[in-house]
Protein backbone atom coordinates (compact mmCIF):
# COMPACT_ATOMS: atom_id res chain seq x y z
CA UNK A 1 0.00 0.00 0.00
CA UNK A 2 2.92 2.28 0.92
CA UNK A 3 4.34 1.50 -2.34
CA UNK A 4 1.48 2.48 -4.55
CA UNK A 5 1.22 5.91 -2.22
CA UNK A 6 4.81 6.82 -3.15
CA UNK A 7 4.34 5.59 -7.11
CA UNK A 8 1.34 8.27 -7.35
CA UNK A 9 2.57 10.85 -5.23
CA UNK A 10 5.50 11.26 -7.26
CA UNK A 11 4.40 12.46 -10.43
CA UNK A 12 2.16 14.74 -8.36
CA UNK A 13 4.96 15.96 -6.67
CA UNK A 14 7.50 16.42 -10.17
CA UNK A 15 4.62 17.89 -12.25
CA UNK A 16 4.24 20.51 -9.20
CA UNK A 17 7.93 21.41 -9.10
CA UNK A 18 8.24 21.22 -13.15
CA UNK A 19 5.22 24.04 -12.77
CA UNK A 20 7.01 25.91 -9.94
CA UNK A 21 10.03 26.63 -12.00
CA UNK A 22 9.04 27.23 -15.32
CA UNK A 23 6.28 29.70 -13.54
CA UNK A 24 8.67 31.12 -11.36
CA UNK A 25 11.15 31.95 -14.54
CA UNK A 26 7.79 33.63 -16.17
CA UNK A 27 7.27 35.74 -13.33
CA UNK A 28 11.03 36.67 -13.36
CA UNK A 29 11.03 37.00 -16.77
CA UNK A 30 7.89 40.08 -16.59
CA UNK A 31 8.82 41.21 -13.30
CA UNK A 32 6.07 40.05 -11.33
CA UNK A 33 6.18 38.65 -7.76
CA UNK A 34 6.37 34.73 -8.46
CA UNK A 35 3.60 33.87 -5.48
CA UNK A 36 0.84 35.85 -7.73
CA UNK A 37 1.74 34.13 -10.36
CA UNK A 38 1.57 30.63 -9.15
CA UNK A 39 -1.38 31.23 -7.12
CA UNK A 40 -3.72 32.98 -10.62
CA UNK A 41 -1.70 29.72 -12.89
CA UNK A 42 -2.65 27.09 -10.11
CA UNK A 43 -6.28 28.36 -10.03
CA UNK A 44 -5.63 27.99 -13.68
CA UNK A 45 -4.38 24.32 -14.00
CA UNK A 46 -7.13 23.15 -11.56
CA UNK A 47 -9.57 22.93 -14.13
CA UNK A 48 -7.84 20.76 -17.08
CA UNK A 49 -9.18 17.80 -17.99
CA UNK A 50 -7.22 14.65 -15.88
CA UNK A 51 -5.17 17.19 -13.81
CA UNK A 52 -4.72 15.34 -10.39
CA UNK A 53 -7.12 16.75 -7.95
CA UNK A 54 -4.15 17.50 -5.11
CA UNK A 55 -6.24 18.93 -2.12
CA UNK A 56 -4.75 21.13 0.45
CA UNK A 57 -3.82 19.25 3.70
CA UNK A 58 -3.37 21.24 6.89
CA UNK A 59 -1.53 19.03 8.70
CA UNK A 60 1.37 19.08 5.66
CA UNK A 61 1.30 23.10 6.12
CA UNK A 62 1.78 23.00 9.98
CA UNK A 63 4.03 20.71 10.14
CA UNK A 64 6.10 20.42 6.97
CA UNK A 65 6.07 23.53 4.98
CA UNK A 66 6.12 26.36 7.80
CA UNK A 67 8.05 25.52 10.31
CA UNK A 68 11.09 25.97 7.65
CA UNK A 69 9.70 28.94 6.15
CA UNK A 70 9.45 30.99 9.42
CA UNK A 71 12.97 29.96 10.62
CA UNK A 72 14.29 31.01 7.52
CA UNK A 73 12.65 34.64 7.61
CA UNK A 74 13.42 34.74 11.41
CA UNK A 75 16.95 33.73 10.71
CA UNK A 76 17.52 36.44 8.08
CA UNK A 77 15.77 39.52 10.33
CA UNK A 78 18.02 41.74 12.12
CA UNK A 79 17.32 41.22 15.61
CA UNK A 80 18.61 44.78 16.46
CA UNK A 81 16.01 46.28 13.73
CA UNK A 82 13.41 44.14 15.13
CA UNK A 83 13.77 45.06 18.21
CA UNK A 84 13.83 48.39 17.54
CA UNK A 85 10.27 48.27 15.53
CA UNK A 86 8.60 45.81 18.21
CA UNK A 87 6.24 47.91 19.30
CA UNK A 88 5.14 49.11 15.82
CA UNK A 89 4.91 45.25 14.51
CA UNK A 90 2.99 44.60 17.52
CA UNK A 91 0.07 46.64 16.75
CA UNK A 92 0.02 45.08 13.72
CA UNK A 93 0.46 41.84 14.69
CA UNK A 94 -1.55 41.64 17.93
CA UNK A 95 -3.47 45.38 18.07
CA UNK A 96 -4.87 44.31 13.74
CA UNK A 97 -5.47 40.66 14.36
CA UNK A 98 -7.53 41.79 17.41
CA UNK A 99 -9.66 44.46 15.33
CA UNK A 100 -10.23 42.24 12.23
CA UNK A 101 -11.48 39.56 14.36
CA UNK A 102 -14.18 41.31 16.01
CA UNK A 103 -14.31 43.51 12.87
CA UNK A 104 -15.24 40.53 10.42
CA UNK A 105 -17.28 39.46 13.24
CA UNK A 106 -19.48 42.20 13.46
CA UNK A 107 -19.78 42.98 9.82
CA UNK A 108 -20.35 39.21 8.88
CA UNK A 109 -23.88 39.03 9.88
CA UNK A 110 -24.77 41.65 8.33
CA UNK A 111 -23.35 40.72 5.12
CA UNK A 112 -24.44 37.20 5.36
CA UNK A 113 -27.40 36.89 7.53
CA UNK A 114 -26.59 33.00 8.32
CA UNK A 115 -23.73 33.43 10.01
CA UNK A 116 -24.16 34.61 13.73
CA UNK A 117 -21.07 36.11 16.09
CA UNK A 118 -19.22 32.93 16.95
CA UNK A 119 -19.15 31.69 13.49
CA UNK A 120 -17.87 35.73 12.08
CA UNK A 121 -15.13 35.20 15.19
CA UNK A 122 -13.95 32.21 13.35
CA UNK A 123 -14.30 33.27 10.06
CA UNK A 124 -12.26 36.85 11.63
CA UNK A 125 -9.42 34.38 13.54
CA UNK A 126 -9.20 32.50 9.73
CA UNK A 127 -8.26 35.78 7.80
CA UNK A 128 -6.20 37.50 10.39
CA UNK A 129 -3.00 36.54 9.33
CA UNK A 130 -0.89 37.76 6.66
CA UNK A 131 1.91 36.75 4.42
CA UNK A 132 4.35 39.14 3.43
CA UNK A 133 6.15 37.36 0.88
CA UNK A 134 4.90 39.00 -2.44
CA UNK A 135 4.44 42.07 -0.33
CA UNK A 136 8.59 42.25 0.49
CA UNK A 137 9.45 41.21 -2.97
CA UNK A 138 7.56 44.04 -4.37
CA UNK A 139 9.07 46.34 -2.36
CA UNK A 140 13.01 45.36 -2.50
CA UNK A 141 11.77 46.02 -6.22
CA UNK A 142 10.32 49.39 -6.18
CA UNK A 143 12.93 50.55 -3.32
CA UNK A 144 10.81 51.01 -0.49
CA UNK A 145 12.57 52.57 2.26
CA UNK A 146 14.16 50.11 4.37
CA UNK A 147 12.06 50.25 8.08
CA UNK A 148 8.88 49.83 6.11
CA UNK A 149 9.89 46.50 5.14
CA UNK A 150 11.02 45.23 8.24
CA UNK A 151 7.91 46.36 9.62
CA UNK A 152 6.02 44.05 7.29
CA UNK A 153 7.99 41.25 7.64
CA UNK A 154 8.07 41.44 11.59
CA UNK A 155 4.52 41.74 11.51
CA UNK A 156 3.96 38.28 8.90
CA UNK A 157 6.73 36.56 11.48
CA UNK A 158 4.11 37.25 14.59
CA UNK A 159 0.69 37.31 13.26
CA UNK A 160 0.97 33.85 12.56
CA UNK A 161 0.97 33.31 16.22
CA UNK A 162 -1.51 35.77 17.50
CA UNK A 163 -3.56 34.35 14.72
CA UNK A 164 -3.61 31.16 15.33
CA UNK A 165 -4.16 31.66 18.79
CA UNK A 166 -7.36 33.76 18.12
CA UNK A 167 -8.67 30.86 16.42
CA UNK A 168 -8.30 28.32 18.90
CA UNK A 169 -9.99 31.02 21.29
CA UNK A 170 -13.01 31.29 18.49
CA UNK A 171 -13.57 27.68 18.07
CA UNK A 172 -14.01 27.55 21.83
CA UNK A 173 -15.85 30.12 22.09
CA UNK A 174 -18.15 28.17 19.09
CA UNK A 175 -17.94 24.72 20.62
CA UNK A 176 -19.14 25.77 24.30
CA UNK A 177 -20.71 28.92 23.05
CA UNK A 178 -19.66 30.44 26.13
CA UNK A 179 -17.11 33.54 25.61
CA UNK A 180 -13.81 33.22 27.04
CA UNK A 181 -13.48 36.08 29.96
CA UNK A 182 -10.92 38.66 29.17
CA UNK A 183 -8.55 37.58 31.82
CA UNK A 184 -8.53 34.30 30.53
CA UNK A 185 -7.92 35.28 27.15
CA UNK A 186 -4.43 37.36 28.07
CA UNK A 187 -3.90 34.33 30.04
CA UNK A 188 -3.38 32.24 27.29
CA UNK A 189 -1.41 35.07 25.18
CA UNK A 190 0.93 35.41 28.28
CA UNK A 191 1.29 31.68 28.58
CA UNK A 192 1.93 31.77 25.28
CA UNK A 193 4.62 34.77 24.84
CA UNK A 194 6.39 33.49 28.22
CA UNK A 195 6.59 30.01 26.94
CA UNK A 196 7.18 29.94 23.76
CA UNK A 197 10.06 32.73 23.56
CA UNK A 198 11.31 30.53 26.79
CA UNK A 199 11.62 27.32 24.60
CA UNK A 200 12.78 29.01 21.30
CA UNK A 201 16.01 30.45 23.43
CA UNK A 202 16.72 27.50 25.52
CA UNK A 203 16.77 25.18 22.19
CA UNK A 204 18.79 28.19 20.17
CA UNK A 205 21.03 27.99 22.72
CA UNK A 206 21.11 24.44 22.37
CA UNK A 207 21.90 24.31 18.82
CA UNK A 208 24.17 27.02 18.62
CA UNK A 209 26.76 25.09 21.67
CA UNK A 210 25.73 21.55 19.49
CA UNK A 211 26.97 23.40 15.86
CA UNK A 212 30.20 25.23 17.83
CA UNK A 213 30.87 21.51 18.48
CA UNK A 214 30.76 20.54 14.90
CA UNK A 215 33.11 21.84 11.95
CA UNK A 216 31.56 20.02 9.42
CA UNK A 217 29.80 22.21 6.93
CA UNK A 218 27.10 19.16 5.68
CA UNK A 219 26.57 18.07 9.18
CA UNK A 220 25.76 21.89 10.65
CA UNK A 221 23.77 22.65 7.81
CA UNK A 222 21.57 19.44 8.74
CA UNK A 223 21.33 20.71 11.98
CA UNK A 224 20.07 24.18 11.02
CA UNK A 225 17.64 21.96 8.92
CA UNK A 226 16.30 20.05 11.84
CA UNK A 227 16.24 22.96 13.82
CA UNK A 228 12.68 24.15 12.54
CA UNK A 229 10.94 21.11 13.48
CA UNK A 230 12.53 20.28 16.75
CA UNK A 231 11.53 24.08 17.82
CA UNK A 232 7.70 23.49 16.41
CA UNK A 233 7.19 20.65 18.00
CA UNK A 234 8.58 21.46 21.54
CA UNK A 235 6.62 24.07 21.33
CA UNK A 236 3.26 22.42 20.36
CA UNK A 237 4.43 19.84 22.83
CA UNK A 238 4.33 22.38 25.72
CA UNK A 239 0.58 23.59 24.69
CA UNK A 240 2.60 26.87 23.80
CA UNK A 241 2.72 28.17 20.13
CA UNK A 242 5.21 26.19 17.60
CA UNK A 243 5.26 28.97 15.34
CA UNK A 244 6.29 31.61 17.86
CA UNK A 245 8.91 28.88 19.44
CA UNK A 246 10.36 28.88 15.89
CA UNK A 247 10.48 32.40 15.17
CA UNK A 248 12.17 32.88 18.69
CA UNK A 249 14.80 30.51 17.67
CA UNK A 250 15.26 31.55 14.37
CA UNK A 251 16.07 35.09 15.62
CA UNK A 252 18.17 33.74 18.00
CA UNK A 253 20.58 31.69 15.77
CA UNK A 254 20.62 34.14 13.00
CA UNK A 255 21.92 36.97 15.84
CA UNK A 256 24.54 34.88 16.68
CA UNK A 257 25.64 32.65 13.48
CA UNK A 258 28.50 34.20 13.27
CA UNK A 259 29.88 32.18 17.08
CA UNK A 260 28.86 29.18 16.06
CA UNK A 261 28.87 28.17 12.03
CA UNK A 262 32.27 27.15 10.02
CA UNK A 263 33.05 29.29 7.36
CA UNK A 264 32.03 26.84 4.76
CA UNK A 265 29.39 26.09 6.62
CA UNK A 266 28.16 29.88 6.11
CA UNK A 267 28.69 30.02 2.50
CA UNK A 268 26.83 26.03 1.91
CA UNK A 269 24.13 27.07 4.01
CA UNK A 270 22.72 30.14 2.43
CA UNK A 271 22.48 28.59 -0.98
CA UNK A 272 20.78 25.65 1.16
CA UNK A 273 18.52 27.82 2.61
CA UNK A 274 17.45 29.77 -0.16
CA UNK A 275 17.03 27.17 -2.73
CA UNK A 276 14.87 25.06 0.18
CA UNK A 277 12.23 28.55 0.48
CA UNK A 278 11.76 29.29 -2.79
CA UNK A 279 10.70 25.43 -3.36
CA UNK A 280 8.53 25.35 -0.39
CA UNK A 281 7.21 28.50 -1.10
CA UNK A 282 6.68 27.38 -4.67
CA UNK A 283 4.39 24.71 -3.82
CA UNK A 284 2.51 26.02 -1.09
CA UNK A 285 1.32 28.56 -3.10
CA UNK A 286 0.57 27.03 -6.26
CA UNK A 287 -1.14 24.27 -4.24
CA UNK A 288 -3.09 27.46 -2.74
CA UNK A 289 -4.35 27.74 -6.23
CA UNK A 290 -5.67 24.52 -7.36
CA UNK A 291 -7.68 24.44 -4.37
CA UNK A 292 -10.29 26.85 -6.13
CA UNK A 293 -11.98 23.70 -8.13
CA UNK A 294 -12.85 21.55 -4.17
CA UNK A 295 -14.04 25.02 -2.58
CA UNK A 296 -15.97 25.55 -5.92
CA UNK A 297 -17.64 22.33 -5.73
CA UNK A 298 -18.45 22.43 -1.80
CA UNK A 299 -19.99 26.27 -3.11
CA UNK A 300 -21.30 25.72 -6.13
CA UNK A 301 -24.86 23.96 -4.58
CA UNK A 302 -25.70 27.91 -2.76
CA UNK A 303 -25.19 29.34 -6.18
CA UNK A 304 -21.64 30.36 -7.49
CA UNK A 305 -22.56 33.86 -8.79
CA UNK A 306 -23.91 35.49 -5.82
CA UNK A 307 -21.05 33.80 -3.57
CA UNK A 308 -18.44 35.17 -5.68
CA UNK A 309 -19.87 38.63 -4.95
CA UNK A 310 -20.27 38.31 -1.22
CA UNK A 311 -16.42 37.10 -1.55
CA UNK A 312 -15.99 40.55 -3.25
CA UNK A 313 -17.65 42.44 -0.73
CA UNK A 314 -16.29 40.33 2.09
CA UNK A 315 -12.67 41.29 0.43
CA UNK A 316 -13.25 44.86 0.74
CA UNK A 317 -14.33 44.85 4.15
CA UNK A 318 -11.39 43.25 5.57
CA UNK A 319 -9.00 45.32 2.97
CA UNK A 320 -10.80 48.31 4.70
CA UNK A 321 -10.47 47.35 8.36
CA UNK A 322 -6.58 46.97 7.66
CA UNK A 323 -6.72 50.29 6.43
CA UNK A 324 -9.16 52.00 9.39
CA UNK A 325 -6.89 50.62 11.60
CA UNK A 326 -2.58 51.59 10.28
CA UNK A 327 -3.61 55.29 10.59
CA UNK A 328 -4.27 55.77 14.02
CA UNK A 329 -2.37 52.16 15.04
CA UNK A 330 0.90 53.98 13.70
CA UNK A 331 0.39 56.78 15.32
CA UNK A 332 0.02 55.18 18.66
CA UNK A 333 2.61 53.03 18.30
CA UNK A 334 4.74 56.00 17.32
CA UNK A 335 3.64 57.94 20.35
CA UNK A 336 4.92 55.02 22.58
CA UNK A 337 8.13 54.48 21.02
CA UNK A 338 8.61 58.23 21.23
CA UNK A 339 7.73 59.24 24.34
CA UNK A 340 8.17 56.46 26.37
CA UNK A 341 10.95 54.42 24.76
CA UNK A 342 12.81 57.42 23.91
CA UNK A 343 13.33 56.01 20.08
CA UNK A 344 14.53 58.94 17.71
CA UNK A 345 12.06 58.42 14.97
CA UNK A 346 9.99 60.34 13.06
CA UNK A 347 6.19 61.60 12.86
CA UNK A 348 5.12 58.48 10.37
CA UNK A 349 4.13 59.36 7.07
CA UNK A 350 1.19 58.54 5.72
CA UNK A 351 1.71 57.63 2.48
CA UNK A 352 4.15 55.16 4.16
CA UNK A 353 1.25 54.06 6.53
CA UNK A 354 -1.57 53.81 3.37
CA UNK A 355 1.27 51.32 1.58
CA UNK A 356 1.69 48.83 5.13
CA UNK A 357 -2.09 48.70 5.09
CA UNK A 358 -2.10 47.89 1.12
CA UNK A 359 0.42 45.22 1.74
CA UNK A 360 -1.87 43.04 4.22
CA UNK A 361 -1.95 40.05 1.68
CA UNK A 362 -3.17 36.40 2.75
CA UNK A 363 -1.33 33.58 1.97
CA UNK A 364 -1.61 29.92 2.89
CA UNK A 365 -1.46 29.53 6.65
CA UNK A 366 -5.15 31.40 6.11
CA UNK A 367 -6.25 28.84 4.04
CA UNK A 368 -4.58 26.30 5.71
CA UNK A 369 -6.72 27.51 9.22
CA UNK A 370 -9.98 27.44 7.48
CA UNK A 371 -9.50 23.62 5.98
CA UNK A 372 -8.44 22.49 9.65
CA UNK A 373 -11.75 23.88 10.61
CA UNK A 374 -13.43 20.69 12.29
CA UNK A 375 -16.08 18.95 10.08
CA UNK A 376 -18.58 18.09 12.23
CA UNK A 377 -18.93 19.26 16.19
CA UNK A 378 -18.82 16.74 19.28
CA UNK A 379 -22.41 16.42 19.03
CA UNK A 380 -21.86 14.74 15.08
CA UNK A 381 -23.87 18.08 13.74
CA UNK A 382 -21.70 19.63 10.77
CA UNK A 383 -19.47 23.02 11.91
CA UNK A 384 -21.15 25.72 10.89
CA UNK A 385 -20.65 27.60 7.54
CA UNK A 386 -17.67 25.63 7.37
CA UNK A 387 -17.63 25.40 3.25
CA UNK A 388 -18.41 29.12 2.93
CA UNK A 389 -15.75 30.25 5.54
CA UNK A 390 -13.29 28.10 3.59
CA UNK A 391 -14.15 29.90 0.17
CA UNK A 392 -14.64 33.60 1.40
CA UNK A 393 -10.96 32.87 2.81
CA UNK A 394 -10.19 31.89 -0.80
CA UNK A 395 -11.85 34.73 -2.29
CA UNK A 396 -10.07 37.20 0.39
CA UNK A 397 -6.46 35.49 -0.19
CA UNK A 398 -6.85 36.14 -4.20
CA UNK A 399 -7.94 39.47 -3.88
CA UNK A 400 -5.34 40.22 -1.86
CA UNK A 401 -2.46 38.32 -3.20
CA UNK A 402 -3.23 39.54 -6.95
CA UNK A 403 -5.27 42.50 -6.78
CA UNK A 404 -3.39 44.47 -3.71
CA UNK A 405 -0.33 42.30 -5.50
CA UNK A 406 0.13 43.98 -8.86
CA UNK A 407 -1.36 47.44 -7.91
CA UNK A 408 1.35 47.78 -4.92
CA UNK A 409 4.27 48.92 -7.04
CA UNK A 410 1.90 51.29 -9.07
CA UNK A 411 0.69 52.82 -5.57
CA UNK A 412 4.37 53.30 -4.18
CA UNK A 413 5.16 54.64 -7.67
CA UNK A 414 2.11 57.39 -7.23
CA UNK A 415 2.89 57.85 -3.72
CA UNK A 416 6.40 58.67 -4.22
CA UNK A 417 8.29 55.86 -2.64
CA UNK A 418 9.75 54.49 -5.06
CA UNK A 419 13.68 53.88 -5.10
CA UNK A 420 14.61 55.76 -1.80
CA UNK A 421 16.84 53.18 -0.93
CA UNK A 422 20.55 54.23 -0.91
CA UNK A 423 23.57 52.95 -0.28
CA UNK A 424 23.34 51.66 3.17
CA UNK A 425 25.91 54.09 5.46
CA UNK A 426 26.01 51.36 7.95
CA UNK A 427 27.56 49.20 5.36
CA UNK A 428 30.20 51.46 4.22
CA UNK A 429 30.84 52.02 7.69
CA UNK A 430 31.70 48.07 8.81
CA UNK A 431 33.33 48.06 5.30
CA UNK A 432 35.68 51.05 6.67
CA UNK A 433 36.27 49.82 10.06
CA UNK A 434 37.12 46.25 8.83
CA UNK A 435 39.91 47.72 6.62
CA UNK A 436 41.44 50.46 9.44
CA UNK A 437 41.59 47.87 11.49
CA UNK A 438 43.53 45.63 9.36
CA UNK A 439 45.68 49.03 8.24
CA UNK A 440 46.56 49.50 12.14
CA UNK A 441 47.82 45.94 12.80
CA UNK A 442 49.69 45.56 9.65
CA UNK A 443 51.35 49.14 10.76
CA UNK A 444 52.16 47.53 13.95
CA UNK A 445 52.89 44.03 13.05
CA UNK A 446 55.32 46.18 10.41
CA UNK A 447 57.40 48.37 13.02
CA UNK A 448 57.49 45.13 15.72
CA UNK A 449 58.62 42.77 13.00
CA UNK A 450 62.48 41.94 11.20
CA UNK A 451 62.68 44.63 8.89
CA UNK A 452 63.49 42.29 5.97
CA UNK A 453 60.01 41.26 6.22
CA UNK A 454 58.52 45.04 5.46
CA UNK A 455 58.27 44.94 2.00
CA UNK A 456 55.78 41.80 2.85
CA UNK A 457 53.64 44.36 4.68
CA UNK A 458 53.84 46.97 2.56
CA UNK A 459 52.22 44.63 -0.35
CA UNK A 460 49.69 43.87 2.22
CA UNK A 461 48.75 47.67 3.45
CA UNK A 462 49.12 48.70 -0.35
CA UNK A 463 45.95 45.69 -1.32
CA UNK A 464 43.84 47.67 2.29
CA UNK A 465 44.55 50.96 0.61
CA UNK A 466 43.38 50.13 -2.93
CA UNK A 467 39.93 48.60 -1.13
CA UNK A 468 39.49 51.57 0.77
CA UNK A 469 39.60 53.53 -2.97
CA UNK A 470 37.06 50.89 -4.33
CA UNK A 471 34.24 51.44 -1.83
CA UNK A 472 32.50 54.74 -2.75
CA UNK A 473 32.54 57.56 -0.10
CA UNK A 474 34.81 60.29 0.35
CA UNK A 475 37.35 58.40 1.90
CA UNK A 476 40.69 57.75 0.30
CA UNK A 477 44.27 56.50 0.85
CA UNK A 478 47.14 57.65 -1.44
CA UNK A 479 48.80 55.00 -3.45
CA UNK A 480 49.04 56.44 -6.75
CA UNK A 481 46.02 55.33 -8.59
CA UNK A 482 43.69 57.29 -9.89
CA UNK A 483 39.86 56.38 -10.59
CA UNK A 484 40.51 55.20 -13.93
CA UNK A 485 43.22 53.20 -12.60
CA UNK A 486 40.83 51.43 -10.11
CA UNK A 487 37.95 51.12 -13.01
CA UNK A 488 40.93 49.96 -14.97
CA UNK A 489 41.84 47.16 -12.40
CA UNK A 490 37.79 45.87 -11.27
CA UNK A 491 37.63 45.36 -15.17
CA UNK A 492 41.52 43.51 -15.64
CA UNK A 493 40.51 41.34 -12.54
CA UNK A 494 36.88 40.39 -14.01
CA UNK A 495 38.82 39.31 -17.52
CA UNK A 496 41.71 37.50 -15.66
CA UNK A 497 38.65 35.50 -13.57
CA UNK A 498 37.12 34.78 -16.82
CA UNK A 499 40.14 33.63 -18.29
CA UNK A 500 41.28 31.41 -15.29
CA UNK A 501 37.76 30.04 -15.17
CA UNK A 502 37.90 28.90 -18.83
CA UNK A 503 41.56 27.78 -18.03
CA UNK A 504 39.72 25.60 -15.43
CA UNK A 505 37.10 23.93 -18.21
CA UNK A 506 39.63 23.29 -20.40
CA UNK A 507 41.17 21.47 -18.05
CA UNK A 508 38.66 19.26 -17.32
CA UNK A 509 37.17 18.77 -20.63
CA UNK A 510 40.55 17.62 -21.36
CA UNK A 511 40.27 15.25 -18.41
CA UNK A 512 43.64 16.79 -16.64
CA UNK A 513 41.42 17.61 -13.63
CA UNK A 514 38.39 16.17 -12.53
CA UNK A 515 34.97 18.08 -11.25
CA UNK A 516 36.05 18.03 -7.71
CA UNK A 517 39.10 20.04 -8.07
CA UNK A 518 36.84 22.58 -10.88
CA UNK A 519 34.22 22.97 -8.68
CA UNK A 520 36.96 23.65 -5.22
CA UNK A 521 38.59 26.31 -7.53
CA UNK A 522 35.32 27.69 -9.04
CA UNK A 523 34.26 28.28 -5.97
CA UNK A 524 37.43 30.64 -5.20
CA UNK A 525 36.91 32.22 -7.87
CA UNK A 526 33.11 33.04 -7.04
CA UNK A 527 34.23 34.38 -4.13
CA UNK A 528 36.38 36.78 -5.35
CA UNK A 529 33.96 37.88 -8.06
CA UNK A 530 31.22 38.50 -4.91
CA UNK A 531 34.03 40.17 -3.20
CA UNK A 532 34.80 43.13 -5.85
CA UNK A 533 31.22 43.12 -6.92
CA UNK A 534 30.33 44.20 -3.28
CA UNK A 535 33.05 46.60 -3.30
CA UNK A 536 32.69 48.23 -6.39
CA UNK A 537 29.38 49.32 -6.03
Amino acid sequence: MLGKNIHHTEPILLLLLVCVVILAAFAKRYKTPYPIVLVVAGSLLGFLPRMPHVQLNPNLVFLLFLPPLLFAAAFQTSWRDFRFNLVSIAMLAIGLVTFTVFGVALSTHWLIPSFDWHTGLVLGAVVCTTDAIAATAIADRVGLPRRTRDVIEGESLVNDASGLLALQIAISVLLTNQPTPFIVSLGKLAYLLASSTAIGLALGKLVAWAEGKVDDAPIEVTISLMTPYFAYLAGESAHSSGVLTTVVAGLYLGHHSSMYFSTKARLESGAVWETLSFVFNGIVFILLGLQLPHIMTDIRALGLRAWFRTGIEFSLIVIALRLIWVYPGGWAANWIRRRVLKQPIPFPDPRLLFVIGWSGMRGVVALAAAVSLPISLSDGSPFPERSIIIFLTFCLIFATLVGQGLTLPFIIRKLGLANQVKADPEEQRARYEMIEAALAYLEHAKESDDPKFASVYDDLIRVQQHRINLLPGKQSAETGYTMDHYKRFVDASRNVRNLQRAALLNLRNLNEINDEVLRRLEQELDIAEIRYATVGT
